[in-house]
């Protein structure tokens, strides 16, 4: 008897239904003559006739963790070994026993054979000594094969940059400033700080408001923006506040504790103000000197307690000096006696020499010594220009520039700057009105020009130009001052010797000449006299020269001249041509004359046809031929089925667009309703009367042809085109003229100086 239980059976572990059997007579294995009953097993509701499995057939849920069914093992082969079944660690390991086994019957087999001469001893010592080895490797490695290698990862370990406490983290108390900065997130008023940076007027409006209010919220433009730990310098130097709180381009300053309403007896403020003069004292040169704020009478008036914080403040500058990097010492040991440093310096450390605080004239300023080693040109190559401005983009920038003019001081400085470096790097200031880049490099650049009144500061070569930087180099042919004098003296050591020898020279020609002989007359050759000849002819050499450039550039222009005032009468040869042709043609046409009896048309009517007219999908388009025959057979073409037309012309002149409307409406015979403008260009809009009737012949016999119009629009476009060239010519040639009377008058006033 066989019984099937179809119920679910729900375990804490799993949820699926079980087939259950249950079978009083089932059949016995034992007993080979039992035959199996087939059971009705269950179907899914598709399935339509029972389906009936043999009791081995069915499968038992009640265990759905049933271990797999094991594989028969087989004995592997020699070709086993190296086909593609054997893969991974455990059949690396049973290959490496196999070989062990295969080395004990090796062992064996050459006990056997010993004395054998056929036979080679095969040595596997060496084979398997290295398999145990790797074995023990294998143990230590984690179970890892020894060929099985680690996998190496390469990658920028990226290092973060430690975050520097600031001095209201170091000096205020922590609940102060976690109150500080609750209140200062909530601000949402503040002082703008424009491009030339904290001036004093920011300065004194941050002390107004710190009278109302212990916080001030500061917004930065740029280029101060772009380095808020510099901003904050700035601002915590000039007014003695501490920042608490920095969000994006914005910096929240606390007055202090200890601020008062008036700046008279602050001793922090006394104290920033003595360190700004003590740093700019401190890099101060001898092309000027700072005064200091604060006289001798004032420093003694100061209380033991300033004495102390003013000598705290000392010391921690020094530590601040001695803790900077290489970079930094190396920079301001450079610039050391070149002038006062610039405070509102908006890049990183170390500060630039502020060129507006140099004085504008030097007395006794000359420009440099040059002279161009041997085998060496003073003009630079590409390869060398590129060279050197790859060079100068990693240097500090040495000079900050406001001004245009006046810059001796700063041509003095980079004179003094170029003995210890090759380039020069200046800045130019934001925020400062009417400063012009080219203007400054112009004072500054190598050369001068000939014919030009611009004097040449610098004599250096002009690297880069532009908004932010002027770079220049020194030149290949700069002489530091040491080198200079030197050259100089020797110079002149070389000519007081020959003054000598042609003295000596002279006193032994008289000394060996007879009396009673004739004077000969002696060779110059090779003397002093010589050289002065020499120099002579050298310069009327450079004066021919001039006016020889005088006279050639003189020919130049009456050349110019010429050949200007032919290409003028070519092209007056040309218009009249073209007028000549254009008269034809307009000979050809003769419009009509406006009839005086016109239909009359109230507004509204006239408002009406304009509307619908500028409504209308189609349209009459007018081209460069302008009114022709074919123009007024295409307006009675839409007359004939309404009775507006929009004619669309591209002329840009309002005053030629009413010059056609007006000749539409006389040749048509129509009424002008209005003139509009439109996206595509001037729309008219031409009603055709209440009256009108189809002509049976065509009207406009006196206008052109399509082919005529086409000409004449040529000739017009040709007339106007060497008009305009024409005009060009005359005003080239006017010019000219007044250069070759400019020429020719300095030519005069050179003969006349000759002259006298």
């Amino acid at each position: 008897m066989l019984f099937v239980s179809l119920h679910p059976h729900i375990s804490p572990t799993s949820s699926f239904s079980r087939i259950r059997i249950f079978s009083s007579l089932l059949p016995n294995r034992n007993n080979p003559t039992s035959l199996p009953i087939p059971i009705k097993a269950p179907t899914p509701p598709w399935m339509k006739a029972p389906l009936l499995l043999q009791p081995h057939e069915l499968v038992d849920l009640s265990n759905p963790k049933d271990n797999k069914s094991k594989v028969e093992k087989h004995e592997l082969s020699d070709k086993a070994l190296m086909g593609k079944e054997a893969r991974g660690k455990r059949f690396m390991k049973k290959i490496v026993k196999r070989v062990e086994k295969l080395r004990y019957k090796t062992r064996t087999s050459s006990e056997t054979r010993i004395g054998s001469p056929n036979v080679e001893n095969e040595d596997f010592g060496g084979v398997f000594e290295s398999v145990e080895e790797n074995e023990e490797e294998v143990r230590t490695n984690k179970g890892r094969m020894p060929w099985v290698k680690d996998d190496e990862k390469f990658g920028v370990v990226k290092i973060r940059r430690e975050k520097v406490a600031t001095a209201a983290e170091l000096t205020l108390d922590k609940v102060l400033l976690r109150r500080l900065r609750g209140e200062a997130a909530i601000m949402r008023t503040w002082i703008k700080v424009k491009k030339a940076g904290v001036t004093q007027d920011v300065v004194d409006q941050i002390k107004r408001t710190w009278r109302r209010n212990e916080l001030v919220m500061i917004k930065f433009d740029i280029p101060l923006c772009r380095n808020m730990d510099r901003a904050r310098e700035i601002v915590e130097t000039k007014t003695g506040g501490l920042v608490v709180l920095t969000k994006k381009d914005f910096h929240v300053v606390y007055r202090g504790s200890n601020h008062q309403l008036t700046t008279k007896g602050s001793p922090s403020l006394r104290t920033n103000r003595y360190e700004m003069n003590r740093v700019e004292s401190a890099t101060k040169g001898g092309l000027c000197a700072v005064e200091s704020n604060h006289s001798s009478s004032e420093m003694l008036t100061w209380n033991a307690d300033h004495k102390d914080s003013i000598s705290t403040g000392i010391q921690d500058m020094d530590t601040q000096l001695v803790n900077r990097s290489l970079y930094e010492r190396e920079t301001d040991r450079l610039l050391d006696g070149l002038g006062p440093r610039f405070i509102d310096w908006w890049m990183h450390k170390p500060l630039p020499v502020d060129a507006d605080l140099l004085p504008e004239e030097v007395p006794g300023f000359q420009p440099p010594f040059r002279l161009c080693p041997p085998h060496s040109s003073a003009k630079l190559s590409d390869y060398e220009l590129t060279y050197f401005r790859k060079l100068a983009y990693p240097l500090p920038t040495h000079f900050v520039l406001g001004r245009n003019k006046g810059l001796k001081g700063l041509a003095a400085a980079i004179l003094k700057l170029w003995e210890k470096s090759l380039i020069a790097k200046i800045a130019i200031k934001y925020g400062v009105p009417n400063t012009d880049n080219e203007m400054m490099a112009n004072e500054l650049k190598a050369s001068l020009i000939e014919n030009s009144s611009m004097n040449c500061l610098t004599g250096g070569v002009l690297l880069l130009r532009n908004k932010f930087y002027i770079i220049l180099y020194r030149g290949n042919d700069f002489l530091p001052t040491r080198v200079a004098a030197l050259v100089e003296k020797r110079e002149l050591e070389l000519r007081s010797c020959q003054h000598h020898e042609e003295v000596a020279r002279m006193k032994a020609i008289q000394a060996f000449s007879s009396i009673d002989e004739v004077p000969q007359d002696t060779s110059t050759s090779g003397t002093l006299t010589e050289f002065r000849k020499i120099q002579t002819k050298l310069e009327d050499t450079k004066e021919a020269k001039v006016n020889i450039q005088l006279e050639a550039e003189i020919f130049r222009v009456e050349k110019e001249l010429k050949e200007e005032q032919r290409r003028a009468f070519i092209l007056s040869k040309k218009i009249e041509r073209s007028m000549r042709e254009l008269s034809k043609l307009n000979a050809a046409w003769t419009p009509n004359e406006q009839d005086t009896d016109l239909e009359i048309m109230t507004d509204e009517e006239r408002e009406c046809l304009r509307k619908i007219g500028l409504k209308m999908p189609s349209c009459l388009v007018l081209g460069r031929r302008g009114v022709f025959d074919g123009v007024l057979e295409g307006l009675h073409q839409h007359w004939k089925h309404r009775e507006v037309v929009k004619v669309i012309t591209k002329q840009k002149l309002f005053n030629q667009v009413m010059y056609t409307a007006k000749l539409l409406e006389t040749e048509s015979g129509g009424i002008l309703v209005s003139v509009d403008k439109l996206k595509e260009g001037h729309a008219i809009i031409i009603y055709r009367g209440k009256n009108y009737k189809r002509p049976s012949t065509k009207l406009a016999k006196n206008l052109l042809t399509k082919r005529e119009a086409l000409r004449r629009s040529l000739e017009m476009q040709r007339a106007g085109s060497l008009k305009f060239f024409a005009r060009q010519r005359e005003q080239s040639i006017s010019n000219l003229e007044l250069k070759l009377a400019d020429l020719q008058q300095r030519k005069e006033i050179e003969l006349r100086e000759s002259e006298n």
